[in-house]
């Protein structure tokens, strides 16, 4: 009967290495599996070995050095996280779906990550472990949730599931930025009109009242002061507003300033309630995930607080983790910080009560994430209105004042003596 050498990694992340008799690679496979192992390598125990190998390592350690900055695009990271998800379900070792997608993958840069995240088993370290060293890819949710996985044996389906979280995450995201394109687009397109009024219209009649003579009415004469400050003073606004960037850039840099902003964020009308939804989601969904993937309650806590995005909310989350420590079930600890609603608290109680913690999790995501949408749209609807409303007051201003000078002219020269 055949044999076959293999490497793996045991539920404590020890590298095991063994020799198993068995009629093909995908017994073996099985084998390493039931004994709660994630295989990494297995040859025959005749076969030669690559004879690229150490060519293909010399090629990787002299790119490592550069992984520290490299970032791909995260459509790039969803299709590589779901392919070796397949390739692993479908029998193969880690060592040789990586090595499929080393050649399958044709993006640049996410052959150098794959090439290292091989290298990185080859050199005996663990999947989690090479993980870590490329932060700007891997965020810790990811590199924690692979390494529940490797403990587990339940790599393929951690895989999976994170697929699944980061489809979520990634479509949150989306629908908010393509809910507030068009009306983006109206105000730059409303900006863009009432500067060329200003700039354009104002100087011909400006001409066309020197040449008539006569007096301006008092709208007019507002409308060409505005029109001579914009023209002989840009560069003054122009300063004016990069000073106010760069102060608030200081001010934001500050931990004090930093704290301050985002808790004035989350109090602003319309938008802070759209942020406050859309983290209530995300909380929610990356807590059930990790909770369900076998990560601990305060690990869990500490990776949330860390992609929270806002200083307010993570120093709220370090005290509900305090209390946690203390004794204090996390619907309690949160309910005391007062940055969740209610409804939100008492639905997680319930979910510790019952023991059913990760999956309660996951139905208050899809509570909040459909609260964000109707938010969302609302907001998306009432926006163009509003920006059609003043664009056209602007406007309208401008033109009565062009017009009121045209028909003041008009009727002086009716009365001019010939």
């Amino acid at each position: 009967m055949p044999q076959f050498s293999y490497r793996a990694r045991d539920a404590q992340g020890a590298l095991v290495e063994g020799v198993l008799d068995c009629a093909d690679r995908a017994i073996a496979i099985r084998q390493i599996e039931q004994k709660r192992c994630i295989p990494i390598k297995i040859e025959l125990v005749d076969a030669k070995p690559e004879p690229t190998k150490k060519s293909s390592a010399a090629k990787v350690i002299g790119q490592a050095a550069p992984t520290q900055s490299l970032k791909i695009p995260h459509n790039q990271l969803l299709i590589f996280t779901e392919q070796l998800a397949h390739l692993l379900q479908a029998g193969m070792t880690l060592d040789e779906g990586l090595s499929i997608l080393e050649k399958r993958l044709k993006q640049p840069r996410v052959q150098q990550m794959t090439r290292v995240l091989h290298q990185g088993l080859v050199d005996g370290r663990s999947f989690s472990q090479t993980l870590r060293e490329m932060p700007r890819i891997f965020q810790p949710l990811f590199v924690n949730l692979v390494a529940a996985g490797e403990a587990s044996g339940a790599l393929p389906e951690i895989l999976l599931r994170l697929v699944k979280h980061l489809m979520q995450a990634k479509n949150l995201r989306d629908r908010v930025q393509q809910a507030l394109i068009y009306p983006a687009f109206l105000a730059v397109a409303g900006a863009g009109l009432i500067t060329v009024f200003i700039t354009y219209m104002v100087p011909q009649l400006t001409g066309f009242m020197a040449q008539i003579g006569g007096a301006l009415p008092l709208p007019t004469r507002i409308l060409m002061q505005a029109n001579h400050a914009i023209v002989t003073y840009w560069w003054l606004a122009l300063l004016i507003v990069v000073g106010i960037s760069v102060g608030f850039r200081a001010f934001v840099r500050t931990e004090e300033g930093r704290l301050t902003w985002d808790r004035f964020r989350l109090k602003i009308p319309g938008y802070g309630r759209v942020i406050r939804h859309r983290y209530y989601a995300q909380f929610s969904r990356t807590l059930g995930t990790l909770i369900q993937n076998g990560i601990p309650l305060l690990r869990s806590l500490d990776l949330v607080s860390e992609i929270a995005g806002n200083r307010y909310l993570e120093l709220k989350l370090v005290e509900a983790r305090r209390a946690v420590v203390d004794g204090a079930t996390l619907s309690a600890a949160l309910a005391s910080q007062r940055i969740f609603p209610e409804l939100f608290t008492d639905m997680m109680a319930v979910g510790e009560q019952t023991g059913r913690f990760g999956e309660t999790m996951q139905a208050i995501a899809d509570v909040y994430e459909r609260e964000l949408d109707r938010n969302v749209a609302i907001i998306s609807q009432l926006i163009p209105p509003v920006i059609i409303v003043l664009i056209a007051l602007v406007v309208g201003l401008v033109v009565y004042s062009i017009l009121s000078a045209v028909f003041e002219a008009t009727h002086s020269l009716q009365f001019r003596p010939h």
